[in-house]
Order: C-alpha cells, then structure tokens, then sequence
C-alpha cells in the first residue's frame, strides 16, 4: 500500500521531500505533481522500477521515458545541445514542454529511442519537483500519469490512491495539476518541429 504525502505546493516540507527521495533511491515508484499533469517517477538506474510503470501505464518499451531535470545544465550532460538549440531551450525553460534531442553516451541506451539514438528532457516550473530534484541530485526517469484507455490524466492525488495505491509507494499531493500534457518539441533536425500541441504555448 502506499504512502501518502501532502506537500505544500509553494513550499514544500525539507522532511518529507527527503523521505520521498529515500523512496526513489529504494526502487520505489511515485506519483507526483507537475506543472503540467501528474507524472509517474522513479531512479533513473533502476531497470525493475522503470518496467512497474511501463505495467501500470500498460505501454511496452517502445514507449519512452522522459528525464525530468533541474535545470539546462543538467540537460547538458545527457543531451547533445547546439547553440541555437540551447537558446530556445533557455526561452522556454522552465515550463511544460518536452525536448527531444540527440542523446548523449551518459542516457542509457534502453532510455533512448532505439532507432534514433534520442532522449526527452524537460525542466519543470513546480516547487515540488524542483524540490524533488534538488534533493535527488540527479533526472528523474518519468512519465505521464494516465491509465490503459483513457482520454485524460489523472489530475487529483486521492483518486490517484484510490486507483493505484496497491501499485505505487508513494503519492504526493500538492493539490490539483493541470489535465493538459506537456508541448513536445523535437530538436533533432534542422528546425524545431511540434510533435505534440499541450499545454506549453508554441508558435513555429
């Protein structure tokens, strides 16, 4: 059964940010808020943790994680950033977006698109996750919280227990999250193509 933290949104409690962290480094999965939708977390080594969330988003391994970091230089180190690249980057980061770009050797190579040798990374604008991060010293290996065959995200922690507590370790509520998902941008090529339209405000 898992646990149950309500964090405050804006300024999170050092105590149980440091537990939930504990959590992840044990091989635990969590749910937690962003500042697009909830997301689904765990580390970023841990192969058993990454296929239980694989199980309860009911997706295969065609399906790709992304890495939830801190902060540009963090998405240096495991993505490969040109200058321009990097400028946009630092435009619309931190936000609800999600980058793809060409993936560095530090990803490994089962979190990276098997053709294509490419990564998602973002930077989220949340306390909580941010707090989450800072704590963890490291990405977070995530993905979105929406269950097999249905439209929408879950968006509120205690239907998140409800539905998931036997699957989780841990949920973290810091109130409501937005329903939308992150806008997905792909800076593999040439120019920056949309990959997805969500919440993040995008004009090419």
């Amino acid at each position: 059964m898992s646990q149950y933290f309500s964090i405050h949104p804006e300024n999170p409690q050092p105590r149980l940010i440091k537990q939930a962290v504990e959590i992840l480094r044990e091989g635990g999965v969590i749910a937690y808020p962003t500042d697009s939708c909830y997301a689904l977390g765990c580390h970023l080594g841990d192969k058993a943790a990454q296929e239980r969330i694989r199980a309860i988003r009911g997706v295969d391994e065609h399906h790709h994680f992304t890495l939830v970091c801190r902060n540009l230089a963090e998405i240096a180190t495991y993505a490969k950033v040109d200058n321009s690249q990097f400028r946009l980057l630092k435009a619309n980061t931190p936000g609800s977006y999600t980058f793809i770009l060409e993936a560095t050797r530090e990803v490994p190579r089962r979190l990276q698109h098997p053709k294509r040798s490419t990564i998602g990374l973002r930077v989220p604008d949340h306390q909580v996750t941010q707090a989450l991060l800072q704590e963890l010293n490291e990405p977070l290996l995530s993905m979105t919280l929406s269950l097999p065959d249905e439209e929408y995200p879950l968006n509120q922690a205690w239907e998140i227990r409800d539905r998931l507590e036997h699957q989780l370790d841990l949920v973290i509520d810091a109130g409501a999250c937005s329903m939308e998902m992150t806008t997905v941008i792909d800076l593999t090529g040439t120019t920056p193509v949309l990959v997805r339209q969500g919440k993040g405000a995008w004009a090419l």
